[in-house]
């Protein structure tokens, strides 16, 4: 029940927050709570898929020396995309814009979606690259978890 609450509100929070707030909306139910579009549930789902992948490892890629790992294209663009989290906050309040927040979590995670279908995170080989990659998830997973509460929805850690 505490679930389906959480992806419930989440949906509807979602759903009014990401238009930008000088704009007209038209609320439609069954699209907020798709799990495939610009949706709270698409992103919970994203965020309960990472906390999946990180209760199935160890914890030593919190410490593993990971400097000589050079990240490939989608790992890259998934830590430029990090990057951005700061400024979009800062632009959202200079802006009274929630909406900006709100999308940029939404790009994150559909970011993180293309590496995750595209990377081999826990049958990666190479140790190192496994603990980066999960180091990246890791981070991901706390800048959504941020970013939504920042818009007062609260995230599942199991769907």
């Amino acid at each position: 029940a505490d679930l389906l609450r959480m992806i419930g509100l989440g949906a509807l929070k979602y759903f009014i927050l990401k238009v930008d707030p000088r704009k007209t909306m038209l609320f439609d139910p069954s699209e907020s709570i798709d799990f495939n579009g610009n949706t709270g549930p698409f992103i919970q789902y994203t965020y309960a898929r990472i906390q999946s992948v990180l209760r199935k490892c160890c914890d030593n890629y919190k410490t593993a020396d990971i400097s000589a790992v050079v990240p490939n294209e989608k790992e890259t663009s998934l830590i430029q995309k990090l990057a951005d989290f700061t400024a979009v906050v800062a632009d959202a309040g200079r802006n009274y814009s929630p909406a900006l927040i709100a999308n940029y979590v939404y790009d994150l995670a559909k970011e993180y979606n293309q590496f995750y279908h595209d990377c081999s995170i826990l049958k990666e080989m190479e140790e190192s690259v496994r603990c980066f990659r999960l180091l990246l998830s890791a981070t991901v997973a706390d800048v959504i978890g941020r970013a939504m509460s920042l818009l007062g929805i609260e995230m599942p850690t199991r769907m």
